[in-house]
């Protein structure tokens, strides 16, 4: 008996000290891991390197879009079923309005969101040219940037009119034809001094200062033009302020803004970049900035707010060029940044403040009506920061009491990213074109039509109505997206979920030209 109770002692302690050791060896792990977390910066990435084929083949379906939504008389047209349209817009005021793109699956030419679409296709650009380049993608991406900034520079008439919409929605939603054929009236709406919309000026000034940036080396004399028209552009927009909405009630009912001053900041930033004129960066970092910057409360960037696009580009400065900027702005500046990274800990899902509007499998989800925009431009917005930290050796993003990498912040964008190109429950990408699963009822007129119909105004409803797929396939279409509960009707009747747009498509291709590959983040745009 003694020694057998001998040998189950030695074997319990035995069995205690291993266990011991284990916990030991987790606790150091532990530790060592948190260390490394918090104290060593990410290797800062050089040139592009390795490309990722499922974002690159993704891009160069995105852009496409962008070749289907274009008006006007087409060079090197790529679209079979595409042809000439619009070719009179603008003639009743003696203007070529013929450029541009058509919003949606409609026929509008809408200023406000086109701008936008400018925008933030110069900014994918600036940041990540050298990543669309590796894939053969810039090029296609610089054509439609020049599309929609030809358009711009003539509808901006003089100093303080600007040409902002073509075409009426009421007539023309009223018809389901082709763009080629179509034959109602196209009236022209208007901004000036005695009926001023300060976001649509200054949206579209900021879309022609960070176009300016775009063109500045390649082609220096279309830069400077771009510039002109913005500063004007912007002085017309802060000194005759008023809303568009308020002011021409009945753009209320697709473009319907919330408010100027989001314009006016994101507008100013972009003119600073263009321009380093420190008056720009004193009208953000000053007392607009103080009234209406919302410093402290996260926003979602879509058209109408362009507030967390404002904080992340204004953060670039503080990462990057701080040496070169007078403390008297260093205040504001950080209170940008500051906000930026409450935008970021409420994208993270890990964080102690994360945004709890999600779907259950984790994609953003803020609105039923075009439910992708938000988790593209969210993700886009993401891997922007999470580069200005990798370039700029910025270890950690502080959340309250946890701390979160770089690479946190690109995890999240590229779990949005493949979401939309088909790691869902649907088991389905949104883009059309990718991936041997998409819609094919998306609610487009041009594609819904074949292209050798002859179909007038009313008659052409009848394509509409089909159940058959369409015969034109909207390549890079990036449609609205799931319900809450992550289902997805295609139907062409469900324009809540199937209708495509030009701006989703600038966030889109902003985000894949982000993960195509990795590289260094710009320090300065000129």
């Amino acid at each position: 008996m003694g020694a057998k109770s001998r040998s189950r002692g030695c074997c319990g302690w035995f069995l205690v000290v291993v266990i011991l050791a284990i916990v030991v060896a987790a606790i150091v792990l532990v530790v060592k891991k948190k260390t490394d977390h918090s104290d060593k910066p990410a290797p800062v990435p050089g040139p592009p390197g390795a490309i990722d084929q499922k974002y690159a083949s993704s891009l160069k379906i995105a852009l496409q879009f962008f070749d289907i939504q274009k008006s006007g008389k087409l060079v090197n047209n790529k679209i079979s079923w595409r042809g000439d349209s619009a070719l009179k817009d603008g003639s009743q005021a003696q203007l070529d309005l013929s450029k541009g793109m058509y919003d949606a699956g409609d026929h509008m030419k809408f200023g406000f969101p086109m701008a936008y679409t400018a925008t933030v296709l110069s900014w994918a650009i600036l940041e990540y040219g050298d990543q669309m380049e590796a894939v053969d993608q810039l090029k296609p991406a610089l054509d439609s940037l020049k599309w929609i900034t030809d358009y711009l520079i003539n509808a901006h008439h003089s100093e303080n009119v600007l040409y902002i919409q073509v075409g009426d929605p009421v007539s023309d939603h009223k018809c389901w034809d082709r763009p080629e054929d179509m034959t109602e009236q196209r009236p022209l709406i208007q901004i000036n001094t005695t009926c001023p919309g300060t976001e649509v000026a200054a949206e579209t000034a900021a879309a022609m200062a960070s176009a300016s940036l775009v063109f500045k080396t390649s082609d220096p004399t279309y830069s400077n033009n771009l510039l002109k028209h913005a500063k004007q552009l912007f002085n017309f927009a802060d000194k005759y302020q008023g809303s568009y909405s308020e002011n021409i009630p009945e753009v209320q009912t697709y473009y319907n803004s919330t408010g100027f001053h989001d314009e006016l900041l994101w507008a100013a930033s972009w003119l600073y970049h263009a321009t380093h004129d420190d008056s720009f960066l004193e009208y953000v970092t000053g007392q607009n900035g103080e009234d209406y910057a919302n410093f402290g409360s996260p926003t979602w960037f879509s058209w109408d707010n362009k507030l967390a696009g404002t904080q992340v580009l204004l953060s670039r400065l503080s990462f990057f060029n701080a040496k070169d900027i007078s403390n008297s702005y260093s205040s504001g500046l950080q209170n940008y940044r500051k906000t930026a990274e409450a935008v970021m800990c409420g994208l993270l899902p890990d964080s102690p403040t994360a945004t709890k509007s999600r779907t259950d499998n984790g994609l953003i989800w803020v609105s039923q009506w075009n439910a992708l925009q938000h988790p593209v431009a969210s993700a886009f917005l993401a891997v922007l920061y999470s580069d200005y930290m990798l370039t700029s050796r910025t270890v950690k993003l502080n959340c309250d009491s946890d701390s979160f990498t770089p690479a946190d912040l690109r995890k999240f964008a590229k779990s949005q990213a493949d979401y939309v190109l088909g790691k869902n429950p649907m088991e389905m990408s949104y883009l059309v074109g990718y991936g041997d699963k998409f819609p094919e009822h998306v609610h487009h007129r041009g594609a819904s039509i074949p292209a050798d119909s002859e179909t007038g105004c009313k008659d052409g409803f009848k394509w509409l109505e089909s159940s058959d797929p369409n015969p034109n396939v909207a390549t890079g279409a990036l449609v609205g997206g799931p319900f809450l509960n992550e289902t997805y009707i295609d139907s062409r009747n469900n324009s809540e979920q199937g209708e495509p747009s030009t701006y989703n498509s600038a966030v889109i291709v902003g985000l894949l030209s982000s993960l195509v590959t990795t590289s260094s983040a710009v320090q300065s745009f000129t």
